[in-house]
């Protein structure tokens, strides 16, 4: 009931505009009408469709009912008693000047009653007339047990459609799926659960990955956002140990929660390295070992031509992660995103600076992957000490590691591995990224195809000669990333 007080506490204040912004109309005047009984006033509602009427009592008859934006306005100026009037998605006419001063003179109250005029739209831009006689309002999101009982009422109504059968609950999923639909309004939340619920009769973990898909459909209408739904497992990626190890340990906090454990849940890593040497890969492993949905930022779509957009992109991409909690997000070459200069009116610098208080502030459990090529192009604001749990260097793979790879790159295009001397094959290919060993395997699967011969140990040395790895071309860069990072960084492998 604290939503009902705050809202009571609101009109009492005399304040004469209060704006909700919320798709959920209906629970929004269902507030409005809890209130009354402490406010004691008429209450009415006007729409473009139905005109004005009076909704805590019997409908009132006004003749014509002021359907007019205009005329509901001049309705209400000439209403002696003090009353609530509701205006449902008004906001299309709040570019129009006479509609804007009319709205002025009853906020004004000259000569007026004492109105309270409540604004309910899915989304309004206030004038700037307005806006210092405006007050807004939230909604709530709901809590657990509003989640839970709006579960358990569909699962009535689904029981009730297929005579009487019960639905099939593990205790488990409920739990879950009640986490999972947090950060939702009560309608996105109740159309999820229905997918659920209507899809096998049945609330299962297996019904969890399909809401969670869907919740970020709703949330990220923007597209700024993606969801990756192919994940990685570790056991799929050669070397890492030491990342693997990290990433094991903290699991229990991130995902368990962190109170159980009086520990802060991990907040996230950059993974500095050379090209081609699976930083991508270890940030889709990383959601995988975690065992939550990885969202993936991208930079590039954040960025708008128009003044403050950009910022409000990231903002609300942000806080889109943050409703999809526990979760990874991942920021693929940040450097490109975050290169400071003075080309972009400030741009970089407010994004830059909106993301560190992000990462400073940020209570949820937003694991952020940020991964980078080029040291020298970032901000020294975001690898100081502090910013990132941990900072990883993944060099070019160890002898062992190039051999697992090409293992794994023989398997996956159906080869088999034992028919190859991998300790010959993994020297001759000293100084190439895991990108580049792959591209050797195919590279030798094409020959196969020209010679119309079985992939064999010569076509493998044959494509690894034929390879000038980035170690050699871009020998004197590389040689100063890994000297840089010899000091500064914990290896990956």
């Amino acid at each position: 009931m604290s939503q009902v007080n705050d809202l009571v506490l609101l009109i009492k204040s005399s304040v004469p505009l209060i704006l909700i912004e919320t798709s959920e109309e209906t629970r929004a005047i269902n507030l409005v009408q809890n209130a009354l009984s402490d406010v004691l006033r008429p209450l009415f509602k006007w729409s473009v469709n139905s005109g004005m009427e009076r909704i805590d009592l019997t409908l009132s008859d006004f003749g014509s009912k002021h359907e007019e934006p205009e005329l509901a306005l001049t309705h209400i100026a000439r209403t002696t008693e003090p009353s609530i009037f509701l205006l449902l998605d008004f906001h299309p006419y709040l570019t129009e000047p006479k509609i804007i001063r009319r709205m002025r003179e009853i906020a004004l109250r000259d000569g007026i009653a004492r109105h309270t005029v409540v604004m309910i739209s899915p989304k309004m831009d206030l004038p700037d007339e307005l806006k210092s006689y405006t007050a807004s309002f939230d909604l709530d999101l709901p809590s657990d047990e509003m989640l839970e009982k709006m579960i358990r009422e569909e699962a009535f109504e689904w029981s009730r459609q297929h005579d009487g059968r019960r639905i099939q609950v593990s205790q488990k999923a409920l739990g879950i799926l009640i986490q999972n639909l947090k950060g939702l309004t009560l309608e996105d939340a109740r159309r999820l659960a229905c997918n659920a619920i209507y899809n096998d009769g049945a609330i299962t973990t297996e019904d969890i990955q399909l809401v969670m898909e869907k919740k970020f459909s709703l949330l990220n209408r923007g597209g700024v956002l993606t969801y990756e739904y192919e994940l990685i497992k570790f056991t799929d990626i050669a070397g890492l140990k030491n990342l693997k190890h990290w990433i094991k340990q903290r699991k229990p906090v991130f995902v368990g929660g962190s109170e159980q454990y009086g520990l802060d849940a991990p907040k996230g890593m950059l993974l500095l390295g050379v090209q081609g040497c699976g930083k991508s890969m270890a940030a889709k492993a990383t959601a995988s070992g975690f065992g939550v949905p990885l969202l993936r930022l991208d930079f590039g779509a954040i960025y708008n031509k128009y003044h403050g957009e950009t910022e409000r992109n990231l903002r609300e991409s942000l806080k889109n992660a943050e409703v999809m909690e526990p979760c990874v997000l991942w920021i693929d070459e940040i450097e490109k995103g975050l290169s400071v200069s003075d080309s972009d009116s400030g741009t970089s610098k407010r994004i830059l600076g909106t993301l560190l208080t992000w990462m400073a502030e940020r209570e949820e459990r937003v694991f952020l992957v940020a991964t980078a090529n080029d040291i020298e192009s970032l901000p020294p604001e975001l690898v100081r000490k502090g910013r990132f749990d941990e900072i990883f260097f993944v060099d070019l793979p160890i002898d062992e590691v190039r051999q697992k790879i090409f293992e794994i790159h023989l398997k996956k295009r159906k080869q088999d591995p034992d028919a190859f001397d991998l300790d010959a094959v993994s020297e001759a290919a000293k100084g190439f990224s895991g990108s580049e060993i792959e591209q050797v395997v195919v590279s030798a699967l094409y020959s196969t195809i020209a010679e119309k011969e079985r992939l064999n140990q010569a076509m493998l040395i044959h494509a690894i000669k034929a390879t000038k790895p980035l170690s050699v071309v871009m020998a004197e860069k590389i040689n100063y990333l890994r000297t840089w990072a010899a000091s500064r960084t914990v290896p990956a492998d």
